[in-house]
């Protein structure tokens, strides 16, 4: 399997670093072609670099490690490239301000996940995945022990399949939160992710399982 990573950011970058560790191959895009040829090189020979709309076409996953509004005009110049593909969202609904701040860009109760599910081809396996934790949080607590979680949400088998394979190939344990319409909870300021209700916290396995079924 080939995961295409849409993004050399912080997300992208320790994304891709833990599943080429993990034996994954990868192929990545950026706005920047340079940028993902220098982290491709880096990585070794289980990583590439191409155009967006190449990485797209030769992967069966495809991870957005972008913003929202820029994850959303990629779905609109590449939806039909996007047929059959499992679609990973990291988003969240935020952006920085004038003054370097992050501030909420969705209503409140509006999630990015349903925003992104909701643009989408209805061919496409939609999972919301890898933005549970912060980015420094997301680069340093791999193959740690016992495991720290990442939680997902989705409605689509395939797609769950896929994801629970990556996030263990990444070092990490799958949780799911629920289908698309528990992305809210798994999203910066919900009560399942490290910035919303844990309070910084990184949850292992049997941690993560508790605070689902006390939301229950």
């Amino acid at each position: 399997m080939t995961t295409a990573i849409i993004g050399t950011g912080n997300i992208g970058t320790a994304v891709a670093r833990h599943l080429v560790d993990g034996g994954e191959r990868v192929v990545l895009a950026a706005r920047e072609e340079s940028d993902a040829t220098a982290l491709a090189t880096e990585l070794g020979e289980l990583a590439s670099a191409a155009s967006v709309e190449k990485a797209i076409t030769d992967a069966d996953v495809v991870v957005f490690a972008v913003w929202l509004d820029t994850l959303k005009d990629l779905i609109a110049q590449h939806a039909d490239l996007l047929r059959g593909k499992v679609v990973v969202d990291p988003s969240n609904p935020v952006a920085q301000d004038a003054d370097g701040r992050f501030v909420r860009t969705l209503p409140d109760g509006q999630s990015s996940g349903s925003v992104v599910a909701g643009l989408l081809p209805p061919e496409a396996h939609f999972v919301k995945a890898f933005g549970t934790l912060g980015a420094e949080s997301l680069a340093s607590e791999a193959n740690r022990t016992p495991r720290a979680v990442l939680f997902y949400a989705t409605d689509d088998d395939q797609a769950a399949a896929a994801i629970e394979g990556l996030i263990t190939a990444a070092g990490f344990d799958p949780v799911k939160a629920g289908g698309v319409d528990a992305a809210l909870r798994i999203e910066t300021s919900g009560d399942l992710h490290q910035f919303g209700g844990l309070n910084g916290k990184v949850l292992d396995a049997g941690e993560a399982r508790t605070a689902l079924a006390a939301a229950a």
